[in-house]
């Protein structure tokens, strides 16, 4: 029975725990799935490197309302698709090999593994393996409605869509999170006929009912969008399309025939196949494994040393930049036991790269009420990019900044911004809740250049109705 001083389960994230420190130690690497994790192979950094040319197809649309005629001549889906996963996949395999073959301190097992201890694993093939520290970084997956044709060619997740010959005429995309929103705004840039669907009347969850409201409507500007309905089936027509079958609040059907069917409905942990409980390992109520400020996984309540979790299967965000920080912390925490570090999730941003674009941070309004205490007057303040003179030459109507705040503190609690860039837009925001600087003194501490989109931004700070230092910048 092979023993290694570290065993990582998952290769995303988890393989950057990999630092010089265990060159003269063992460790076990084991991953069933393709090397290199969600993020890089099916996830965020291939779903952007279609969004930026399905950015550039839609541009003609938005260049006519500016006095300027442009055409899309075509948009050539297979060559984009091997470009992307022709580097992707190249430095998968880069990867894997260093890892496989030129590091000899690590065996890579490339399958998958259940615990029948907490240091004990089994994979697939029948080796066991002990260590005596273990990090669980093995992530998360897309997970699907148990429908009648679920199983069905033309049906998709984002772990396979991306890979399909040739572009797909019509498209139905089904759910409201941000998965959906960023392949419903690629498949329409690219000019498919996009229909998306969701089961309740609210898009885009974790964000402020405002800006929701208002990417509803920039989304229905843009593609076909159904709200408040399930999906019942996906049937075969016996001519390489489907009709997927849905049924609205009041029972009534609705039938749409498509190419493909994207089933973008949500992703789970991956704790429930690797046999946790055999391990002793506490779960939280959405599945993912329990751990303490440190990231040591907990068994009974109490954390368990030498044992970590990191990333999807260990935390709710599922975002790279929060599995990142965390790979970080567990690092120092198996380096240096003695000097443990804990994780910070103030103000955790997250962004979804549609057309337009949505990122957020910290609370929306209605949180910010119901978790204020008695007595707390709480304000917002909404900002149009078309009230700055950036937006005047965008002629932009759509793009927004509301920001959430205390009154008598003038403490930021929440950022949500919907248009051009508001992923970058943002990132002041998420720095000034981490830092604790307050409205005004970010107003009106750093100058803010004119005429720049971060106008905005700025405009939407000093809109904010908060109590004012006698002694603050003017």
């Amino acid at each position: 029975m092979p023993h290694y001083d570290l065993a990582i389960i998952g290769s995303g994230s988890g393989n950057s725990l990999i630092t010089p420190f265990w060159d003269t130690k063992q460790v076990a690497l084991i991953d069933g799935g393709v090397f290199g994790g969600t993020c890089l192979n099916v996830g965020c950094i291939p779903t952007k490197m279609y969004v930026y040319p399905a950015g550039l197809a839609a541009t003609p649309a938005e260049a006519a309302r500016l006095g300027v005629d442009m055409s899309l001549d075509k948009v050539h889906w297979n060559g984009i698709r091997d470009r992307i996963f022709g580097r992707i996949d190249a430095i998968a395999e880069s990867g894997r090999k260093y890892r496989a073959d030129e590091l000899d301190n690590v065996d890579l097992y490339q399958e998958y593994v259940r615990f029948t201890g907490p240091r004990t694993l089994v994979g697939t093939s029948g080796v066991e393996i002990t260590a005596d520290q273990v990090v669980v970084a093995a992530g998360s997956r897309a997970v699907l409605p148990d429908v009648p044709g679920i199983d069905l060619p033309q049906v998709h997740t984002s772990d396979t869509v991306m890979r399909i010959d040739g572009l797909p005429a019509r498209v139905v995309v089904v759910g409201g999170g941000y998965i959906a929103a960023e392949f419903a705004s690629v498949f329409a840039g690219f000019g498919s006929e996009v229909t998306q669907v969701n089961r309740s009347g609210r898009l885009l969850r974790g964000i402020d009912a405002d800006v929701s409201t208002r990417f509803a409507a920039a989304a229905a500007a843009r593609w076909n969008l159904v709200l408040d309905h399930s999906l019942e089936a996906i049937n075969d027509n016996g001519d390489g399309t489907v009709t997927a079958v849905f049924k609205a609040a009041d029972g009534s059907p609705l039938r749409l025939e498509a190419d493909v069917v994207l089933m973008a409905t949500g992703r789970v942990p991956n704790s429930d196949r690797l046999d946790v409980a055999a391990a002793g390992f506490d779960l939280t109520s959405n599945g993912t494994l329990a751990v303490d400020g440190n990231l040591r996984i907990l068994s009974e309540g109490k954390p368990v040393a030498g044992l970590y979790a990191l990333g999807d299967i260990a935390n709710e965000y599922q975002l790279k930049h929060v599995a990142n920080r965390e790979t970080r912390v567990v690092a120092n925490n198996l380096e240096n036991p003695d000097r443990m570090r804990s994780i910070d999730y103030t103000a955790v941003p997250f962004a979804v790269f549609s057309n337009p674009q949505v990122a957020s941070v910290g609370l929306s309004e209605e949180d910010a009420r119901a978790a204020a205490e008695p007595g707390t007057d709480i304000v917002a303040a909404v900002q149009d990019y078309g009230s700055t003179a950036y937006g005047w030459a965008m002629e932009d109507e759509e793009g927004v900044v509301k920001l959430v705040a205390e009154k008598a503190t003038g403490r930021l609690l929440g950022a949500h911004i919907m248009g051009h860039e508001a992923s970058i837009l943002i990132q002041p925001l998420v720095q000034a809740m981490v830092a604790g600087t307050t409205v005004h003194q970010l107003a009106r501490g750093p100058y803010w250049i004119h005429p720049a989109l971060t106008e905005v931004v700025e405009n939407a700070l000093l809109a904010l109705d908060v109590d004012v230092p006698a002694d603050a910048p003017l």
